[in-house]
């Protein structure tokens, strides 16, 4: 398994036409597999008249085991799914889904012309994605003094890190997310406050 994951930061889009049958793979960053078929939903409302809509996954859980997960969506069993699925594996990626929408052009491609055709869509797209180094995020909250909150803002922009909420009571309470190997070094910086 590896020891260094990638993922996407936006959704990408590429196309092209193989013997009049028009393929659009389009690769997606997502968080579970609820925000995966949520993607996916999305997509297919946006080709209604497609004629398949095959796709791939790998999501890393919470527990830090990987799901995947592929779909043929009518096609011969192994020949679209699957090739989808295996760039993915191949470049590391988690977090991403990746869909494939096919338009039936009226020319039969066979087995290994479906395999190849949707293996090339979503290499393409992972080709064009922008492809970024994935970081264990973790969320915590602090409880810490007004006068911290500042110190701490600072600390977690530049650990590219961010306040997702706050309560200003008689202290201030910070629910945050930052990348989890720096938990303990905020966690230990900010403690006098407890």
């Amino acid at each position: 398994m590896a020891t260094e994951f990638y993922t996407v930061e936006t959704t990408t889009e590429v196309e092209y036409e193989i013997k009049k049958s028009r393929f659009i793979g389009v690769i997606m960053p997502c968080q579970s597999e609820d925000d995966a078929l949520r993607k996916l939903g999305q997509l297919a409302r946006q080709h209604p008249q497609a004629n398949h809509l095959a796709f791939a996954w790998r999501i890393r859980q919470p527990e830090g085991f990987l799901t995947e997960r592929f779909h043929d969506a009518g096609e011969p069993s192994g020949t679209a799914g699957r090739p989808i699925l295996a760039p993915l594996e191949g470049q590391d990626l988690i977090n991403t889904v990746i869909g494939v929408i096919r338009y039936f052009g009226g020319i039969k491609l066979g087995t290994g012309g479906l395999t190849r055709a949707y293996g090339a869509a979503a290499k393409q797209a992972i080709a064009e994605a922008n492809i970024v180094k994935w970081v264990e995020m973790a969320q915590m909250t602090l409880q810490i003094d007004y006068a911290q909150l500042q110190l701490l803002e600072y600390q977690l922009k530049q650990l590219r890190g961010e306040i997702i909420e706050q309560n200003f009571t008689d202290k201030v309470v910070v629910t945050l997310v930052l990348p989890a190997k720096h938990q303990q070094a905020i966690r230990q910086q900010f403690i006098a406050s407890y």
